[in-house]
C-alpha cells in the first residue's frame, strides 16, 4: 500500500508539472512513437505494428501502455526510383495508477524519403505528425491526506480539479532520418526527432503547464557476420524537461531458412537502459511477421520497491511484401 501511494504521488506530480512521455523498451518496434520520419520507411507495401507494456508489475497496474500503428508508401509509380512518400496513422493508450489517470491519443503522419543513389540503398527523409490527445483523471478514485478520518479515507476533498477532469490538446511532432547501406546486405541509420514542438498547455489544477518537448537521437544497424548470422544493434538518447534516458544494446539473429528476402529468423539479445534496467530480448520472425518479448530487470535504486521487476513488454510487426520484393535494406532494430 505504501509503495502504491508513493507511485501515485509521483504520477500526480508528473501530471501537474512537465510529465515524461510513455516509452517502450523495444523502441525499435514502435516506429511512429519514436520518429515520424520512420513512416513508410521499410521494404514492403504496408506495415502494422503493435506494442504492449506493463511496467512495475509488483505495484498493480502502475503503468500499462499499448500502442498500434499502420503505415505504408503511396504514389510509388509517380515518384523517382528509390524515393518513398509515406503516410501512417497511430494510436496510444496509457493508464497509470490502476487506470486513475489515462492518456489516449491518435496521430496522422506524413514523410518523404529521397534516394541518394540509383539503387535506393542510401536515403534521407523527413516526417511530420499531428496528434490529438485526451488526458483524463478519475477524481473519485483518488485519496488524499486531508480525507483521512478515524474510519479511514471517508472525508471529501473539494475544489481540487479546477479545470475539470479531462484535458484535450493538439500536438505537433517532426523528425529526420538517414538510412544507408554500403553493399545492399548491411544497414546503418541515424535519426533525430522532436515531439510536442508546440508545447501544448495542460493541467487539471488552477495553474496550467506547458508540456515539455521531447528530443530524441537514435541510431543502429544490421551487420552480417556469416551467411545465416547477423548482428542487429541500436541505441537511443531521449531528453524531456529534466528527465533523460539512454539505452543501447543488440540482438543476434539466426536465419533458419537461408532466405534473405523472406527470412525466418530467431533473435536473442539484450539492451541496457543506463542506470536503470537490463532488458533481455527474444524474438521470432517468419513470413513478414516479427514477434518480440522483453523484460526489464530493474537495477536502479527503485529495485527495492519494484522487487527488481521493471516490466514486461511484447511487440508485433507485420510487413506485407510483394513476391518480387527487391530486399532493399532498411532500419530494423
Amino acid at each position: 500500500m505504501k509503495r502504491f501511494l508513493s507511485v501515485l504521488s509521483l504520477i500526480m506530480m508528473a501530471v501537474c508539472a512537465q510529465a515524461q512521455d510513455p516509452h517502450f523498451s523495444q523502441f525499435f518496434s514502435s516506429p511512429l512513437t519514436l520518429n515520424p520520419a520512420f513512416t513508410g520507411k521499410f521494404d514492403g507495401q504496408w506495415r502494422l505494428a503493435a506494442n504492449h507494456r506493463d511496467q512495475w508489475p509488483s505495484i498493480p497496474k502502475a503503468y500499462v501502455t499499448t500502442s498500434a500503428s499502420i503505415d505504408g508508401g503511396i504514389m510509388k509509380n509517380k515518384l523517382p526510383n528509390g524515393d518513398v512518400f509515406g503516410v501512417g496513422v497511430s494510436g496510444l493508450t496509457d493508464a497509470s495508477a490502476n487506470s486513475q489517470l489515462k492518456l489516449n491519443y491518435g496521430s496522422v503522419a506524413l514523410s518523404y524519403h529521397k534516394a541518394l543513389d540509383e539503387d535506393g540503398y542510401n536515403t534521407i527523409g523527413a516526417g511530420f505528425q499531428g496528434t490529438f490527445s485526451s488526458l483524463v483523471i478519475e477524481e473519485g478514485k483518488l485519496t488524499f491526506e486531508d480525507m483521512l478520518r478515524q474510519n479511514g479515507f471517508t472525508g471529501t476533498r473539494t475544489d481540487f480539479l479546477k479545470n475539470g477532469n479531462s484535458q484535450n490538446y493538439v500536438d505537433l511532432n517532426a523528425g529526420l532520418l538517414f538510412s544507408g547501406s554500403s553493399n545492399g546486405d548491411n544497414n546503418y541509420y541515424l535519426g533525430v526527432s522532436v515531439y510536442h514542438i508546440n508545447k501544448p498547455t495542460v493541467g487539471f489544477i488552477s495553474t496550467n503547464y506547458q508540456l515539455a518537448s521531447r528530443f530524441t537521437v537514435h541510431g543502429g544497424g544490421t551487420l552480417p557476420i556469416s551467411d545465416v548470422l547477423k548482428l542487429n544493434a541500436s541505441a537511443i538518447y531521449q531528453q524531456q524537461s529534466k528527465s533523460s534516458e539512454a539505452t543501447l544494446g543488440g540482438a543476434l539473429s539466426y536465419n533458419l531458412n537461408g532466405d534473405e528476402v523472406k527470412p525466418s529468423n530467431i533473435f536473442v539479445g539484450a539492451w541496457y537502459r543506463i542506470g536503470d534496467a537490463i532488458i533481455p530480448y527474444i524474438g521470432l520472425e517468419t513470413a513478414g511477421l516479427r514477434i518480440g518479448a522483453s523484460y526489464d530487470v530493474n537495477v536502479s535504486s527503485l529495485k527495492t520497491a519494484t522487487q527488481s521487476r521493471g516490466g514486461s513488454e511484447f511487440s508485433i510487426i507485420y510487413i506485407k511484401r510483394k513476391s518480387e520484393s527487391k530486399g532493399i535494406p532498411c532500419p530494423k532494430f
